[in-house]
């Protein structure tokens, strides 16, 4: 650098700012933190929808959480969000050839948003439960899984190893044909089965409601309370149809506040979740977990549901 260059940058300086005067005076001064880290303190009737509110103004988040909103939804750059506006989201990958690297993925995304638990297969028990430790994210493991037509023993089998692994909840699928041929003892008894496996492990029973009819449906509902069920779901996400309001709202109903309500299956973007929390749903499963939380839509190739794509 030359010799004098530091004397000559602030002689111009010097001089600019006698140049500007008191203009210079009534300029606000410019706070270099990044934007996500400045409190807002703007009035909502003109706010310059900057969509930090989540880590500007969480209190009003929270509020409009407290509302009935299923997501709130964050510019590029937010930073994590507030644990709790996740916090209903089982992050999901149940696709049979889930790799190793894929399983880490899942877990790192449920790290940094919060999501309620990462749901997998009982094979990944143990390796997400590692990968979770010390998140606060509980680790979900599916049972019988995804035809539910295994003997009862099995599905109580697996639920006490996945638990024994590692798992927090367990999501089992109920005996559709059994449901289907009207008996109901070996229906509520499949399920009873499991839920004393999985102590403490809280239970939610998948009811594939795509292949129920309205009748089917309440039954089915009405034995998974019975049974000690923790919660019921509408679907697999690799049967027919998926989670309707309609069915979180019959859900909803039939199980008062006593158990949790699960929509999944086809539960995609933001929309779809505001749906079903309005609905009564306490509980999203989803693989567009992220999607859904930063209100970006999903991949085109990616927007149609397929089998295994919660």
């Amino acid at each position: 650098m030359p010799d004098g260059i530091d004397e000559l940058v602030d002689a111009i300086a010097a001089r600019v700012r006698a140049r500007l005067g008191a203009a210079t005076a009534s300029l606000p001064v410019l706070d270099a933190r990044p934007l996500r880290e400045i409190p807002c303190d703007e009035d909502p009737a003109n706010c310059s929808g900057c969509g930090h509110c989540v880590v500007r103004r969480p209190h009003a988040a929270r509020a409009v959480a407290a509302e009935g909103a299923a997501r709130i939804g964050a510019g590029p750059d937010t930073g994590e969000v507030d644990a709790a506006l996740a916090g209903m989201i089982d992050h999901t990958l149940l696709k049979p050839d889930a790799t190793n690297d894929e399983i880490k993925r899942v877990c790192e995304e449920a790290r940094r948003y919060h999501f309620a638990s990462v749901c997998v297969n009982s094979t990944h028990v143990a390796k997400v439960r590692a990968l979770l430790h010390g998140s606060g994210v509980m680790t979900c493991a599916v049972v019988g899984f995804p035809l539910g037509a295994m003997a009862t023993a099995a599905k109580a089998y697996e639920a006490r190893e996945a638990v024994r692994a590692g798992a927090d909840e367990i999501d089992m699928v109920l005996n559709v044909g059994a449901l289907k041929s009207r008996d109901y003892a070996t229906v509520a008894e499949d399920i009873r089965k499991v839920v004393e496996a999985a102590r403490p492990a809280r239970v939610k029973v998948i009811l594939e409601t795509g292949l129920l009819d309205a009748e089917q449906k309440v039954i089915a509902i009405s034995l998974a309370k019975l049974a000690g069920a923790a919660f019921v779901k509408t679907s697999t996400g690799f049967g027919p149809g998926g989670a309707t309001a309609e069915d979180i709202a019959l859900m909803r109903r039939l199980v008062g506040d006593e158990l949790g309500v699960k929509a999944s299956g086809g539960v995609r973007t933001h929309e779809d979740a505001e749906k079903m929390v309005k609905a009564g749903a306490s509980r999203i499963g989803a693989s567009a977990s992220v999607a859904i939380v930063t209100r970006k839509a999903t991949e085109p190739a990616k927007a149609a549901r397929k089998p295994g794509a919660y």
